[in-house]
């Protein structure tokens, strides 16, 4: 063999060897329950497409944090961030500031038609599409059958009936343990989502949409503030409430130490699983009550996957995006999680219905449940809100009327950029 041709042998066997260069793909997702069922549907993708590597960036589970850490990346271009979890709120904001790709050619009104028409409607800005639905949340309301049933009381439809059957029950319980409702009360995003479905079910909103002006001040609005700060916090909910996010909550109503929980659809499987708490089997779950004359308001939840605009490899990131929120995936998550899924049809799925026989109840509150208002000004209204619900049901003197006119004008401030934005 004439010695030239030894480098060149060696060299290609040297290359053949080694594995076909793999194309990566970047999602960035938050920290999970359920880490280990997403990696398999991850896997599964990653094995329907050979070649592809799914290189996942874990962020916090803090809604807020993981906020953070996504616009961070999109704020700097950052082109190795392909797909990522985009919650209910954030876009409008995503939209407007060019961040989020539009996926109106990827994803027809035919196929959006598959899904439930409040977490599509949260998904739409300016005319256009940016994020599909993977899960959706609605606010419900857990309660113990067993207390319930004991003092012959039927689960409360108005939020005056439940505290007095909270009242009942503690006093008669007389267990120093127990406290009548747990929640999510922390400065933080589930604050307004609390807050939201107590107004709202007093006839009030958090601020009026075609005006672009502030609602906060209104009497329907303060009365149901007045009534958490008097009735729930100052009341049967002991003051701890106000440093709980849904881990906590959760965590004290699964040890069967509050009567009543308002939490999202994942708690029930939680809740009635024997390893994780002490009440499994005793739980009961219903839409959330109302101020009486009004009707049950339920806050939208639930997370999407949205593109960047600044990916590289959009289709590949739209293949992901489509196998993640397919069908056969979010009956997985369904399944798995107890998550409920964001297309209709699967809450006519036996193997769901048969697993989870209260998804059936529970799809007119999904039906029905209320998105926050979308606005690309979201964050920076969402923090007055939070710092003013703080303010007004963590003190037992709190100035609502003075909170409520200064938030409002802080409000209103911001709500300006909108109309001056539209006024050009």
């Amino acid at each position: 063999m004439p010695k030239f041709l030894i480098p060149a042998i060696l060299f290609s066997l040297f290359f053949s060897s080694r594995a076909p260069a793999q194309t990566e793909l970047r999602f960035v997702t938050w920290t999970s329950e359920s880490a280990k069922v997403w990696a398999e549907i991850i896997a599964d993708f990653e094995a329907a497409h050979p070649g592809v590597k799914v290189v996942q960036e874990v962020g916090p589970s803090s809604s807020t944090e993981f906020h953070d850490l996504v616009t961070q990346k999109l704020r700097n271009r950052d082109p190795q961030m392909d797909v990522f979890f985009m919650d209910v709120v954030w876009p409008a904001e995503f939209a407007a500031a060019g961040w989020a790709l539009p996926l109106d050619n990827f994803f027809p009104p035919a196929e959006q038609k598959q899904f439930l028409d409040a977490p599509i409607l949260a998904n739409r800005y300016g005319g256009h599409i940016y994020g599909v639905p993977v899960f959706v949340d609605a606010g419900m309301l857990y309660y113990r059958k067993d207390l319930l049933e004991k003092y012959g009381f039927a689960p409360p439809r108005a939020w005056p009936e439940l505290v007095q059957q909270a009242k009942t029950i503690l006093a008669r319980e007389r267990d120093p343990y127990l406290t009548g409702y747990s929640a999510q009360f922390k400065q933080y995003e589930g604050l307004i989502c609390n807050m939201m479905e107590f107004i709202l079910s007093n006839g009030a909103t958090l601020w009026d949409e075609r005006s672009m002006r502030s609602t906060l001040q209104h009497a329907d609005a303060k009365e149901a503030v007045r009534f958490v700060r008097d009735e729930i916090v100052g009341a049967i909910a002991h003051r701890g409430v106000l440093a709980y996010q849904e881990s906590e909550s959760l965590a004290l109503f699964t040890q069967g130490r509050a009567i009543f929980h308002r939490n999202w659809p994942y708690a029930w499987e939680v809740a009635n699983d024997a390893r994780q708490s002490k009440i499994a089997g005793r739980v009961g779950v219903m839409p959330l009550p109302a101020f009486p004359g009004h009707k049950s308001a339920s806050t939208l939840g639930g997370w999407q996957l949205a593109i960047s605009r600044f990916s590289r490899r959009p289709e590949l990131a739209w293949q992901f995006v489509q196998f993640m929120t397919s069908s056969a995936m979010q009956k997985r998550i369904s399944l798995s999680m107890g998550r409920a899924p964001a297309r209709a049809a699967l809450y006519r799925d036996p193997e769901i219905l048969r697993r989870y026989p209260q998804f059936e109840s529970q799809y007119q509150t999904l039906v029905r449940a209320v998105p926050r208002p979308r606005t690309p000004v979201y964050l920076p209204l969402a923090n007055i809100m939070q710092r003013y619900f703080s303010s007004a049901i963590a003190l037992r003197d709190s100035d609502i009327d003075g909170l409520a006119r200064s938030a409002a004008r802080d409000m209103d401030r911001v709500l300006d950029l909108l109309r001056d934005r539209s006024a050009r």
